[in-house]
């Protein structure tokens, strides 16, 4: 908004202004001013949710040691959303339909977190929307965004073709466009699309929800796989880069770069009062609504299946939960002491600040070896 209405307005008065033009120093700027604005809500915001008696409730079957934090404020993806999205209204190119989509899954996906926070205040119990209900929300959030990409693919926009890494001659297209030219059959073109779009998302932003169980623990790999994500919209975005590597071109992903600074700065800031021991802690407002960012990022970067490494411990977070899930169903049996696993690893006697680095540190290799593959392609 201001980018757009102000500064390029000045433009030919003062040329200094020209700088603004480049999309390193907005992104710069956005990250520093949602960082600045995270520190001096958050404490308002923590008093607030406490007079407000919204804290947090422990499920009783996790780790003994977790009892202690009953009560503790959530919900503070609420200063996560605000920090990142007014820098991003501001700094970033609003012309740009990408930066509108981004935003869209940043506060829908944030509003079924909020929804299911405060069932679980409303009960007082760790209980919150019923899975189902998650779930169909989720699918409707997906139905949303998947429909303004294919109305943006009807206009050469954005290209439905799957990115493979090691595999840069095979891009599988993900519409079967002998079917989209009848109407009657149109549905089943996109099929393969939205289901895929569904695993994407859905999968991201509950990833981040299950990670999100120690002080920091979430945040600290949601600042290293956006941060790592910043590089390669930046990368898809300009096009003598993007060539040289042998990635798609996409020309509007660059301004998502600006988006990414802000969601960076504002983690930071989060951080800054979610360290262990914990004065906030996010809730599914802002697990949901970052992970579900995160996955429709890289969706418009065509970064989907390098997701996978960039939020490598996210991946593994949630796969820890289906097959401790599925073998206790289909055998009686676990495979973990506790899952998530990061819990599993406190069950082992890791001190809860150890199992929050070593994670850190783990996702810090993953998200090296995601952009490392921009060369090896």
């Amino acid at each position: 908004m201001l980018y757009q209405y102000v500064i390029e307005q000045l433009y030919p008065l003062f040329s200094p202004l020209r700088v603004f033009g480049y999309i390193t120093v907005r992104t710069a700027i956005a990250s520093f001013a949602a960082l600045m604005i995270g520190l001096v809500l958050g404490p308002w915001l923590i008093r607030k949710l406490r007079e407000a008696q919204i804290g947090q409730y422990i499920r009783e079957e996790g780790p003994e040691s977790h009892q202690s934090k009953a009560g503790t404020p959530t919900m503070g993806g609420l200063l996560i959303c605000v920090s990142a999205i007014v820098p991003t209204l501001l700094l970033a190119d609003l012309r740009n339909p990408y930066i509108w989509i981004a935003l869209l899954a940043m506060l829908g996906f944030g509003l079924i977190g909020f929804l299911d926070d405060y069932s679980k205040v409303a009960r007082k119990r760790n209980l919150g929307l019923r899975g189902w209900q998650k779930l169909g929300l989720q699918c409707v959030m997906t139905l949303l965004i998947g429909s303004m990409l294919i109305a943006l693919s009807s206009r050469g926009s954005y290209s439905t073709e799957l990115t493979l890494p090691f595999l840069k001659e095979i891009r599988p297209d993900l519409v079967i466009h002998s079917l989209a030219a009848n109407p009657l059959t149109l549905p089943f073109a996109y099929a393969i699309f939205v289901v895929f779009l569904f695993f994407v998302l859905v999968g991201s932003s509950n990833a981040v929800n299950l990670t999100d169980g120690l002080d920091g623990l979430a945040i600290g790999l949601t600042i290293i796989c956006v941060g790592a994500l910043a590089v390669l919209v930046y990368i898809a975005g300009h096009s003598e880069i993007a060539s040289y590597l042998d990635v798609p071109v996409v020309p509007m992903a660059a301004e998502l770069t600006v988006l990414c600074g802000a969601i960076v700065g504002a983690s930071l800031a989060f951080l800054w009062y979610n360290s262990h021991p914990a004065q906030i802690f996010m809730g599914d407002v802002g697990a949901l609504s970052l992970g579900g960012t995160i996955g429709t990022v890289a969706v418009l970067a065509k970064q989907e299946v390098v997701l996978l490494f960039i939020g490598g411990v996210f991946v593994v977070e949630a796969l820890s939960v289906i097959a401790q899930v599925g073998s206790f169903q289909l055998t009686g049996k676990r495979v973990l002491r506790m899952a998530p696993l990061h819990h599993h690893f406190e069950q082992l006697g890791w001190p809860e600040s150890k199992v929050i680095v070593r994670f850190w540190i783990v996702g810090f290799v993953w998200a090296l070896f995601a952009i490392s593959t921009l060369k090896l392609r």
